[in-house]
């Protein structure tokens, strides 16, 4: 189990940065992976919001997506990321299409979303957070954590964290999907994507930090 958390952390992509603190930016792919998680998005609310022409604002959500994978498969760099969101805008656009309403687009990630409450509350349950995993081994801690009730608690804490920023995105959007407000409902995808997920687990990581042991009163 140790190995499969090691192998977990380690693919998450969560960096500690020389001061010793999470790497937020890095974290989440740099300058260009906030870029690959926001263009396609950006370019299909704004497109359709202007125009109301869903395959134009469908085909330039798949081009931005598609040009990230193949410049970095020319440059090659690690394609995992570009591959993901190629295939996540590509679902986004069946769901759309399937229903001919620019609203469905965004379905895909209210699925997305609470999938990732469900495992994440889970993983508290059987007392493996995956708070725990992404930080333990980025703190030297490997998975020694779980054997110290209070860094159990921290950890289990730093996961809810992370649980309510799904959950806030799910309180936020799911109305204005109801309400069929591609351009609000767009707007806060964005707004509510990466940069909420970077600040939550910013506030995670900062919850669940070791403190320093209390020592008692010497004569």
């Amino acid at each position: 189990m140790s190995e499969l958390a090691g192998q977990y952390a380690a693919r998450s992509g969560v960096e500690r940065g020389e001061d010793g603190q999470i790497d937020v930016l890095k974290s989440i792919g740099g300058v260009r992976g906030l870029a690959e998680a926001i263009l396609p998005g950006l370019l299909f609310t704004l497109l359709f919001t202007v125009t109301g022409g869903l395959y134009l604002s469908l085909g330039a959500a798949v081009v931005a997506a598609g040009a990230f994978a193949v410049a970095n498969l020319v440059q090659k760099r690690p394609l995992v990321q570009s591959l993901t969101g190629v295939i996540g805008v590509a679902i986004c656009a069946f769901f759309a299409l399937r229903s001919g309403s620019g609203t469905t687009f965004f379905v895909p990630g209210f699925y997305t979303n609470g999938a990732y409450i469900v495992a994440f509350a889970v993983s508290i349950a059987v007392k493996w957070p995956v708070a725990g995993l992404l930080f333990g081994f980025i703190r030297g801690e490997n998975v020694a954590w779980r054997a110290e009730p209070r860094r159990l608690r921290a950890y289990a804490l730093a996961t809810w964290i992370i649980i309510a920023v799904f959950v806030l995105r799910l309180a936020v959007q799911l109305p204005l999907f109801l309400a069929d407000n591609v351009a609000a409902l767009g707007t806060m995808r964005l707004a509510m994507g990466v940069p909420l997920y970077a600040l939550g687990l910013w506030l995670a990581w900062v919850v669940s930090r070791p403190q320093p042991e209390k020592t008692g009163k010497t004569a």
